[in-house]
């Protein structure tokens, strides 16, 4: 298990999609992590390989996405049963949570599966992401999260930013009144981290600190296009920077 850290007034969760990127959130001084992998297709379940090597090498928490492929959150009898046992498989690892998040074909929390996630990840914590951006109804949504258990909720405020959704982050977390973690999430940079905080009232934070690295492979067959795309990691300089930008809002 790893330990949390306030930066003044806060805590700043860096989403990485490697162990490399793990390490590197951790030096720019990250609270925690949400480890995934192909983040450029919104994230999925990390390997349980990177999942071992960030659990050894960091000393910051982990929370891992449970999430066995890209699109929407309405998943197969065999889609749910990978995800019971990548949860099972992250409680052994040492993880400190898990970020999970299941919906009906009408845009409703799956209660039941839920349900079964939860207890299945116990006694790590449990945090519903950003699938609540497409529920029908948010309040219903964020009462039945509450009542499940859940630890706490990664939102951009059902908008494609949590800046263009500062309005509905505010009011979520103003309607939980302190009984679940509203964490804002998506687009969150140094130039805005701070607006959104002192706009929402928020304490925690999600962002990934990217950058984009051009591949270093210098001699390519010319008749194949693909696997050699551009690679996203974080940056510890970037996530300094946000670092930077909390403890001077604290000071404030």
């Amino acid at each position: 298990m790893g330990t949390e850290h306030k930066i003044g007034n806060f805590l700043l969760e860096v989403c990485s999609s490697s162990p490399t990127s793990a390490l590197a959130a951790q030096r720019g001084g990250a609270s925690r992590i949400e480890l995934c992998q192909s983040l450029e297709s919104g994230g999925i379940t990390p390997s349980y390989a990177q999942i071992k090597l960030a659990r050894r090498h960091l000393s910051i928490g982990i929370f891992v996405l449970i999430r066995p492929r890209s699109g929407n959150f309405v998943y197969s009898e065999l889609e749910f049963e990978e995800m019971l046992q990548d949860v099972e498989f992250c409680k052994t690892a040492g993880c400190d949570g898990v970020v999970i998040g299941v919906l009906d074909a009408d845009g409703q929390v799956d209660i039941p599966r839920m349900a079964q996630l939860i207890a299945a990840a116990k006694p790590m914590q449990v945090v519903f992401h950003r699938a609540f951006d497409v529920c029908a109804d948010p309040k219903k949504a964020l009462e039945e999260i509450i009542e499940l258990g859940c630890d706490r909720i990664l939102t951009s405020g059902q908008q494609e930013t949590a800046l263009a959704g500062k309005e509905m982050l505010r009011e979520l977390i103003e309607h939980a009144a302190g009984r679940i973690e509203i964490m804002p999430g998506a687009g969150v940079d140094e130039n805005n981290i701070a607006e959104i905080l002192r706009h929402t009232n928020a304490y925690s934070i999600h962002s990934s600190a990217k950058v984009v690295k051009r591949s270093s492979v210098r001699k390519l067959n010319p008749a194949i296009k693909s696997m050699n795309e551009d690679m996203i990691y974080t940056s510890q300089e970037r996530t300094q920077a946000l670092v930077q930008q909390l403890e001077a809002l604290t000071n404030a």
